[in-house]
């Protein structure tokens, strides 16, 4: 088995709704994936909070922004393991920006 590890940036510019955002993808990480966010920095015209959730799980609650400001939300690197959903979402639906900078262990089945 070999382990591929890849650097990566996700982001997404969501002007429209203050739903749950997947900035990794809806199916990723996979099964045979493990993500290690390193960066999350959002940006927003208003003034929402920001709830961060990994596997169901609430990592960062209520985060307060400041209108046209980026912040990051981690101190540490966060974990997301294989199969499970990773969301951002804003208390409002004013324009909001998400940027991710994580680091992608895949694990490859060679023969």
């Amino acid at each position: 088995m070999a382990v591929v590890n890849q650097y990566k940036f996700a982001g997404i510019d969501n002007s429209t709704t203050g739903g749950a955002l997947t900035p990794l993808g809806a199916s990723i990480p996979a099964v045979n994936e493990t993500i290690v966010i390193k960066s999350i920095l959002v940006t927003a015209a208003g003034t929402p909070t920001v709830t961060v959730t990994n596997n169901s799980i609430t990592a960062i609650k209520s985060a307060a922004l400041t209108a046209n400001v980026t912040t990051e939300l981690l101190n540490q690197p966060l974990i997301v393991e294989g199969g499970k959903t990773f969301t951002v979402q804003s208390s409002s639906s004013d324009s909001f920006d998400v940027a991710i900078s994580y680091l992608n262990i895949k694990k490859e089945v060679t023969t």
